[in-house]
Order: structure tokens, then C-alpha cells, then sequence
């Protein structure tokens, strides 16, 4: 039985200036998504240059926090964050409560518009942000095993973890790091390799919905379900529930990107 480290929260003290491990994870994300758009750029592999890299890396970040934050709000804890006593309650991002599906549903948003106003065709831009994002996914995974939260269920594994915030002294499965190999390592690697070849466009963006949503949904049967929610219909947790649209969409945009390059090649 393994015991959790307790990493000091905060990663860098700068006088009164505290720079927290899970921000830090969360910049470093975003410059993993920099230096391999970056390189793609530089092999010829993108639709848009250094500039407009920058740019759209802005506007997701926006579209991350925003996303995140109301996808938390509607998904998990409507009930509360809705009701007139509590609703500014939405904007105290300091208390944390982050949907990666909210986050996802934000960047479609900004891609849909930059898409339009860059005239970039939107799968174009999908296909090349797609493969940038599971190492800054991974990073975000290991910010959440820093800070000793989001733990996993119960577990007699011999690598099972006593996460002393979950206040039981039960050894549990390590989740954080599951998602951190599958959902960040594992799919980073499975869409670099796809990727690298010219794909029907839409395959790319339609493979990481499949790729994700497929190692959400197998991860969160080790993970703890949030304590207000619980399982769910079926015993299956709020995370599961929606990757399941998430792979079936995928699904679709995978097909019909197939399709339509063999109807293009006749």
C-alpha cells in the first residue's frame, strides 16, 4: 500500500506571487500545444503559420477556462449553481470545478468561429489541432496527482494509494495518472502516428472524439464518482455518460470522412 506524497501545492514563491502546481501543469500544457504546432508548422503540416498559431492558442485558452468552468457548472452541480442564492458562486474559478467536456464543447466553439474568420476549413484546423492536445491533457492528469484529488476507487492492487484528502485511509486506485497514460500519453501517440500521413480530412479530429471518449470511459471505472452525483443510470458515472455521445460522434466523423474520400477518388 502506497502512500501519497503530499506535494507542496504551490510549485514556485515568488515574494507574495504563489505559482500553484496545477496552473503551472496547466501552462505547460498550452506550450506543449505551442512547440509541437510549432513543429508541424515547420514540416509543412498546418494550415496556418506562427502567428496564427499563437492566436488560436489564445482564443483556447479562453474557450478552455470558459467551456470548463460552465460544463462543470451544467453538467455536474446545476442544482446548486443555479439556484439565486448561489449563482456568482460560477465565476469563484479559485474553489475549482473543471469539465473537460465543457472545455472540449468551448474549443469546438472558438474553432467554429476562427474556422469563419480565418477561412480555414473547420476540419483542416481540426485535424491539425487534434494530435496537439493529449500531452497538454497528459499535464493537466498529473497537476490532479500533485494536488492529491480526483482519486480513484477502492483497490486491494498492490500499487493502490491512500490519498490522505479523501479522509478514509483507504488505499485506492491511482486515476490520475490511468488518464495521464491513456488519455494523454497513450492517444497522443496513437494520433502523432496517424496523423503523420495525409488522412481524409475529418479522420484525424474524428479519431481523437473515438480516442478520447474509448479511454475516458475504460478510466472511469477505477475513478471515484464525484460524491454529489454518484453512479448513474446504468452504474455508470457522469463521465461516462458523456463520452458516450463524444465516441458516437466521433464514429460518425471517422465514417463520413472515409466516405467521402472514396467518392472523391471515384
Amino acid at each position: 500500500m502506497l502512500q501519497h506524497p503530499q506535494f507542496d501545492p504551490v510549485a514556485i514563491q515568488l515574494g507574495p506571487l504563489a505559482v500553484h502546481w496545477y496552473g503551472l501543469m496547466y501552462l505547460i500544457g498550452f506550450a506543449l500545444v505551442w512547440a509541437l504546432g510549432n513543429y508541424r508548422i515547420r514540416q509543412g503540416q498546418a494550415p496556418l503559420d506562427k502567428k496564427g498559431l499563437e492566436d488560436l492558442i489564445f482564443y483556447c485558452i479562453v474557450g478552455v477556462i470558459l467551456g470548463g468552468r460552465l460544463g462543470y457548472v451544467f453538467f455536474y452541480q446545476a442544482s446548486y449553481y443555479l439556484q439565486p442564492e448561489h449563482w456568482w458562486h460560477i465565476f469563484y474559478l479559485w474553489q475549482g470545478g473543471m469539465s473537460f467536456h465543457g472545455g472540449l464543447i468551448g474549443v469546438l466553439a472558438v474553432l467554429l468561429w476562427f474556422s469563419h474568420r480565418r477561412n480555414i476549413a473547420f476540419f483542416d484546423l481540426g485535424d491539425f489541432l487534434a494530435p496537439l492536445i493529449p500531452l497538454g491533457l497528459a499535464a493537466g492528469r498529473l497537476g490532479n496527482f500533485i494536488n492529491g484529488e480526483l482519486w480513484g476507487r477502492p483497490t486491494d492492487a498492490p500499487w493502490g494509494m491512500v490519498f490522505p484528502q479523501a479522509m478514509d485511509g483507504i488505499a485506492r486506485h491511482p486515476s490520475q495518472l490511468y488518464q495521464m497514460l491513456l488519455e494523454g500519453i497513450c492517444l497522443f501517440i496513437l494520433l502523432w502516428w496517424f496523423s503523420a500521413k495525409p488522412r481524409p480530412k475529418g479522420q484525424v479530429s474524428g479519431l481523437f472524439l473515438i480516442g478520447y471518449g474509448f479511454f475516458r470511459f475504460i478510466v472511469e471505472f477505477s475513478r471515484e464518482p464525484d460524491a454529489f452525483l454518484g453512479l448513474l443510470w446504468a452504474n455508470l458515472s457522469m463521465g461516462q455518460w458523456l463520452s458516450i455521445p463524444m465516441m458516437v460522434l466521433g464514429l460518425v466523423i471517422f465514417y463520413r470522412a472515409s466516405k467521402l474520400s472514396r467518392l472523391d477518388l471515384g
